[in-house]
């Protein structure tokens, strides 16, 4: 009959993805006429446990290129927009989310402009991004222990000796130093 050992190590018990679509609005310094592109930079995020549910918190630069002045000028208008998203994350084992779990974000996909357009000197964004969350924590696991250990195999100096140092080991002279 086997025994068993329990072993507590550190595992991911609870993931979760979210895919979130919204919208922002940038005003640049000129009223524009077009959006000639749009692109999102330097995005940072985190995760942190609130009560059981994972906050995630990030901020991205949006750069708008447009033209002004009838078409004949264009300009780049940055700005920085902040988010917080709350994420349930269903862990395995019927745990419940406490202070001594790591939690690992990961961008899966970058945000992206996915519809901008500008009225009345407003620009309007749509972003979409896509984060994932790993839920790091303590578990158990049960291992199979042997009964029986292998004994270890004896291995001495000469199971590794060629032919010529055996030879010159055999002719050495014992009594040589007395």
């Amino acid at each position: 009959m086997a025994s068993y050992k329990e072993i507590v190590t550190k595992a991911v018990i609870g993931k979760a993805k979210k895919i979130s679509t919204n919208e922002y609005l940038l005003t640049p310094e000129q009223k524009p006429d077009t959006v000639l592109g749009c692109w999102v930079i330097n995005h940072q995020f985190n995760g942190e446990n609130s009560g059981g549910l994972v906050n995630l918190n990030g901020n991205f630069d949006v750069n708008v290129w447009y033209s002004y002045d009838n078409d004949t000028k264009t300009a780049v208008s940055t700005k920085t927009f902040t988010y917080a998203d709350k994420m349930p994350i269903r862990l395995k084992d019927n745990t419940t989310l406490t202070n001594n779990e790591e939690i690992i974000v990961r961008s899966l996909k970058q945000p992206t402009v996915t519809n901008v357009s500008a009225t009345d000197g407003i620009v309007r964004l749509n972003v979409e991004k896509e984060l994932g969350v790993e839920v790091v924590g303590d578990t158990k696991i049960k291992v199979s222990i042997e009964e029986e250990e292998d004994e270890y195999e004896i291995i001495t100096d000469e199971d590794f000796l060629s032919e010529k140092e055996e030879e010159a080991i055999d002719q050495i002279d014992e009594e040589y130093i007395k």
